[in-house]
């Protein structure tokens, strides 16, 4: 193995790890129009919800629905909304810090909207039982308070004709959890039998694609397990559903950069179920133990519900808070102890720079520091590799015919000359966790999401817009996703070129031609990706040409020090 395999290896293992597989679903498999809403509805589960109204037969715009009925406030520094007293339902949820596009001016982003409109999106909580009435999607509660702030709780209240009093105690915080105290009073003459649930529904799939790199979809953690295996897909098939039973956990639904999750006390065992109701709509419930109230006593049992950003400075603030693993949400993949670091640091670098582009470059710099020792070994014995590269090719000339003796001579040059071919190799195979972790980090990260660089770039978390098919938007027409090759990919492709007309000519002229047209092929390849990918991969380009000069200048000069050429 010689320098320009070691280059091969790693533009091979690069693209495959880091773009390969996600260019090609994106281009074959791309991004389905979003379905026809339909009302989300709860359907009859045994021992667990009750059903919801009827769905609506014609779907209405959401103020329209939510001025229909009375309503409990939201009111927190991150979320704005209601709760409808009709079913007491978590049904108009905005995240307030979050918007719709980059515009400053852009709506709020909608999290859960009401049954009867579009994207119905809603939890609720309750209870099943024997023998007695309980609270159901049509039944009116009343509130103890206008308004639910992180100050003031709000106790939801319905009573039946046989004494027993069902109660809703409603708290939230200044992030998005809130937490439900399920709480039932048995004033009647005897015995009654209840069990508490909580559901989530949603009308529709998320409108953000699933890939093997960011699990979308329905998405739980029991049984000490977090689970990307269930989707979409799992539910359309199954009829059933999937029902485990766990002490304590999550489950619910993510989209790249929501989440809503409902959090059974824990320890408690629940009956946990992902499914799709006939009506279409899909549905993560839980149900707890059956419990008997006598009379004159009551029980309570107590869940948290969390619906907003994956943000991961509330995720593990409400992991210490006992949310088991809630970070899971956050489809970290396989390098998650070496990506958690590299988030936290390109996080303190944005809070000490103000801006996630400098972040990204700083990073960027921090990253080709702390590598500069592997590159300097892989350098070093590319070096040696180019000391007897004359002795490799009279080898190779002479044998060329004998394979069987190629290989004994050139093993035998490598012991006499004390070179290590795969050298080279070890250094790059150790930076392609590096690469995909920082992929997955600006990929999946929230807090990159419509974050401004400087001049045209106004979103890192999309494309690059700017591009010369339509003359950097003087013609009015937005090209295909294949075509809109942005200035940074661009840049990512001379780059690219530059970098790899550093390295030595190839004596395979097969090879010579890959090495030509590979920055090109990549140009068109990282064009549909964020432009905080891209500028990670400019940057990262030029320093390393940066490096090469220097390491090549520091080598040659070692191999061939100036007197020993003027001597000859």
């Amino acid at each position: 193995m010689n320098d320009n395999r070691n280059m091969i290896l790693a533009i091979v293992l690069s693209a495959l790890v880091l773009i390969g597989w996600s260019a090609l679903s994106e281009k074959f498999f791309p991004t389905p129009k979003p379905p026809v809403a339909k009302t989300a509805e709860a359907p009859t589960v045994d021992a667990a919800p009750a059903p919801a109204a009827a769905p609506a037969p014609k779907l209405q715009d959401v103020k329209t629905v939510l001025a229909a009925g009375r309503r409990v406030a939201i009111d927190t520094p991150s979320l704005k909304g209601s709760i409808d007293l009709k079913g007491a339902r978590f049904d108009d949820l905005l995240l307030v810090k979050q918007r719709v596009t980059a515009d400053k001016n852009s709506d709020p982003v909608r999290l859960l909207s009401p049954a009867g409109a579009a994207d119905s999106y809603f939890a609720q909580f309750g209870w099943t039982g024997q023998g007695v009435a309980t609270p159901d999607a049509n039944s009116v509660w009343t509130a103890s308070a206008p308004t639910l702030t992180p100050s003031s709780p709000v106790t939801l209240s319905w009573s039946n004709a046989t004494g027993q009093t069902f109660q809703l105690i409603v708290s939230v915080d200044e992030g998005y959890l809130f937490t439900v105290k399920q709480r039932v009073a048995n004033s009647g003459s005897g015995a009654v039998a209840v069990r508490s649930y909580g559901l989530i529904s949603r009308a529709d799939k998320s409108k953000d694609t699933s890939s093997w790199t960011n699990h979308v979809g329905p998405i739980s953690y029991l049984d000490a397990k977090a689970d990307y295996s269930v989707d979409w897909k799992t539910l359309d098939e199954n009829k059933a559903g999937i029902t485990r039973d766990s002490k304590g956990g999550w489950l619910g639904f993510t989209d790249k950069y929501w989440l809503t999750a409902l959090v059974p006390a824990n320890g408690a065992p629940v009956e946990a179920s992902l499914r799709k109701s006939d009506s279409g709509a899909y549905q993560a419930d839980y149900a707890g133990s059956n419990a008997i109230i006598a009379s004159s006593q009551a029980v309570s049992s107590e869940t948290r519900l969390f619906a907003g950003a994956k943000e991961k400075k509330w995720l593990d603030t409400y992991e210490t808070a006992g949310i088991t693993k809630l970070s899971k949400s956050i489809d970290w993949g396989w390098f998650e102890w070496f990506m958690r670091p590299i988030f936290g640091l390109l996080q303190w670098l944005f809070h000490m720079t103000g801006n996630f582009g400098v972040a990204i470059i700083c990073l960027t710099f921090i990253v080709r520091t702390l590598m500069y020792p592997i590159a300097d070994r892989g350098f070093r014995s590319m070096a040696d590799m180019r000391r007897v590269q004359p002795k490799m090719k009279a080898i190779q000339e002479r044998y060329k015919d004998d394979k069987p003796r190629l290989q004994q001579e050139m093993l035998k040059l490598y012991q006499e000359e004390k070179v290590n071919p795969a050298s080279g190799c070890l250094p790059i195979l150790l930076q392609i966790p590096v690469f995909y972790a920082l992929y997955k980090v600006l990929m999946v990260s929230v807090e990159m999401r419509h974050q401004p660089f400087a001049l045209w770039i106004h979103d890192l978390s999309a494309p690059d817009p700017l591009t010369p098919v339509n003359l950097f938007g003087l013609l009015h027409f937005t090209p295909p996703a294949f075509l809109a090759i942005g200035v940074l990919p661009i840049l990512l492709g001379i780059t690219m070129y530059m970098q790899f007309k550093l390295n030595p000519q190839q004596m395979d002229p097969a090879q010579q031609q890959i090495f030509g047209i590979m920055p090109w092929i990549l140009m068109f390849v990282m064009a549909p990706f964020a432009a905080g990918l891209q500028l990670y991969w400019v940057v990262s380009n030029i320093l390393t040409i940066a490096q090469q000069k220097w390491l090549y200048y520091r080598y040659d000069h070692k191999l061939n020090p100036p007197d020993a050429v003027k001597a000859k």
